[in-house]
């Protein structure tokens, strides 16, 4: 039975989604969609500080297809464009006037992205560094009760937090404030260096498995992930000496559903070359199937834009409805 709280959650359009957006965003969706009212939208406008320019709606129907290849429920939930609901341009603009520019020059994914990147000032656009203020947007818009989020994005929703706490304190009880959805794995990292997240924007597509990606590519990525040196080999969950092997762990744990403890047992002594085997076929098991059902609608374009026309409608109701009452209180209307 639904309750009444609103979860929302997006991504980016930019490139196939991987298996570490389905293992920490998507596959948490699917389980929660018939719990709450779940919003879930195609983020086209945060796409653009990535350089996506010229492709965006193809970018956004392969997205759109592939949430539904994951099988999320496009009839009880409320699937959307982001820059097709202006409401999210408009409350952008007008929560910009409450934030500090000193705070955002110290979000920590913009400190880490262009820090290392000579004279910092000449090379990053205003919108890459004002994107936090849309995300906080996307999410107080829809008076969000819970925002699933990984490890690296808890800063972001504290922020929305903050913003929506000393909005709140000047003009009353506007914004919900949203409360994080932590996922109990750990966050799925690049496969040649695994300290860094799994990132589909990643520039050598060696790092991360695509949801399109064939067997044959899958079975060698995976054959050339970082692991150890142990001799002999030890398949043992460690993220601090064993990266490598921990996010193989965390991703074989996540599709089979077997606890990592149990996936230990079941894996002692075998050599690592055993052990991507193991991994590769199951990924390939899970893909087959999003696959299988992504090529049967992704060329059903008519079908697919009347799934965002309709959440569009729905979404801009609750958008509209929240963008009226801070017009309001701030003497607009």
């Amino acid at each position: 039975m639904l309750t009444e709280n609103i979860v929302f959650s997006a991504v980016q359009p930019s490139n196939n989604l991987t298996i570490g957006n389905y293992i920490g965003a998507i596959k948490i969706w699917v389980d929660i969609q018939n719990i709450y009212k779940c919003i879930y939208s195609i983020a086209d406008l945060h796409a653009i500080t990535n350089n996506y320019y010229n492709n965006l709606k193809t970018l956004s129907l392969n997205t759109l297809a592939l949430y539904l290849a994951c099988d999320i429920n496009p009839e009880t939930n409320i699937i959307c464009l982001q820059s097709e609901i202006v409401e999210h341009s408009q409350l952008h603009w007008i929560l910009s006037c409450f934030v500090n520019w000193n705070k955002l020059k110290h979000m920590t994914q913009f400190k880490n992205k262009y820090s290392k990147q000579g004279s910092l000032l000449n090379k990053v656009t205003v919108g890459l560094f004002t994107y936090p203020i849309l995300m906080a947007s996307d999410i107080l818009l829809y008076q969000t009760n819970y925002v699933p989020v990984g490890y690296d994005q808890k800063q972001h929703l504290e922020f929305s937090r903050k913003i929506a706490r000393n909005f709140n304190k000047k003009y009353g009880n506007i914004f919900t404030i949203p409360q994080p959805i932590i996922p109990k794995i750990g966050k799925i990292t690049s496969l040649l260096n695994p300290i860094r997240k799994m990132s589909k924007s990643d520039i050598n597509s060696n790092n991360y498995i695509s949801l399109l990606d064939k067997p044959e590519l899958v079975i060698k990525k995976i054959n050339n992930a970082i692991t150890d040196s142990n001799n002999p080999p030890i398949v043992k969950y460690d993220i601090k000496n064993k990266p490598g092997i921990s996010n193989l762990l965390n991703i074989l744990s996540v599709l089979t559903n077997i606890s990592i403890v149990n996936l230990e047992k079941d894996l002692n002594n075998i050599n690592y070359i055993q052990f991507k085997k193991i991994v590769s076929n199951e990924i390939n098991n899970t893909l087959f199937k999003i696959q299988k059902k992504y090529f049967s609608i992704r060329n059903k374009e008519k079908y697919l834009n009347s799934i965002l026309i309709n959440g569009n409608k729905r979404a801009k109701i609750i958008a509209r409805n929240t963008l009226n009452k801070v017009y309001r209180v701030i003497g607009i209307k």
